[in-house]
């Protein structure tokens, strides 16, 4: 049976791979700023600012059976470098936008038989790393939403997050911009490379589906081991 999946954001990288992994057996509905390179013939596209509207506005479905929140930063400072705005904006961009997300679509997925939701952190919550206080401060507030909701909501929902290490995306484009900075990125993780698109949107279309059914208040590394090995 098709269900309607929404990704917020998602018209590039991981979330644009989502879609296409799902878009041939669900209804998949973008809102995002813009279109990128979607399947347009297959994916619905409503142009949507998390910062600006109000996702209640937008024509969805009346029943919403998956959430997948893609928006994030890479911007990687030193803490005194950063001032406070900095991290209001994070937090607006990955968190308060999450919330609103979820708040203004809540009645769409309890008309669901077990909604499925994914959101995403970072492997800097779990391990410290320099000059990621910004975002794993943002990522974090996502992880302790995550598990509180899962278990007000349970088992009407069903609540997930992802944490990867760095992804070779168009928001990782700063940091993999030449042949040495992939190197050194590939020689940190364990498996001496940096994640595909493919490989966390893999995890998200298994968190969407049936076969993760008894799955929910779960953070999930996939990080090519780094936050759990040590091989140096």
């Amino acid at each position: 049976m098709k269900k309607n999946i929404l990704l917020i954001g998602g018209s590039t990288g991981i979330g644009n791979q989502i879609a296409n992994n799902l878009k041939e057996e669900h209804n998949i509905i973008i809102a995002s700023r813009n279109k990128g390179n979607l399947d347009t013939e297959k994916i619905t596209h409503l142009e949507f600012d998390v910062l600006k509207d109000d996702i209640s506005k937008l024509e969805l479905p009346d029943q919403i059976d998956g959430l997948i929140y893609c928006p994030g930063s890479i911007d990687l400072k030193p803490f005194k470098m950063i001032k406070p705005e900095k991290f209001e904006e994070e937090m607006n961009l990955n968190f308060f936008g999450l919330v609103r997300c979820v708040h203004g679509i809540l009645a769409k997925l309890k008309k669901s038989d077990q909604a499925s939701l994914v959101f995403f952190s970072t492997v800097a919550v779990k391990v410290g790393m320099p000059f990621h206080t910004s975002v794993a401060a943002a990522k974090g507030a996502i992880e302790g939403f995550a598990k509180s909701f899962a278990a007000e909501y349970a088992p009407g929902f069903r609540v997930n997050v992802i944490a990867p290490s760095l992804t070779d995306t168009p928001l990782a484009d700063k940091l993999l911009s030449n042949d040495d900075k992939r190197n050194r990125m590939d020689q940190r993780h364990p498996l001496k490379r940096v994640g595909q698109a493919r490989d966390i949107a893999s995890l998200a279309t298994f968190l969407l589906s049936e076969e993760s059914s008894w799955m929910t208040g779960q953070v999930i590394g996939i990080d090519g081991g780094l936050s759990t090995l040590n091989v140096n």
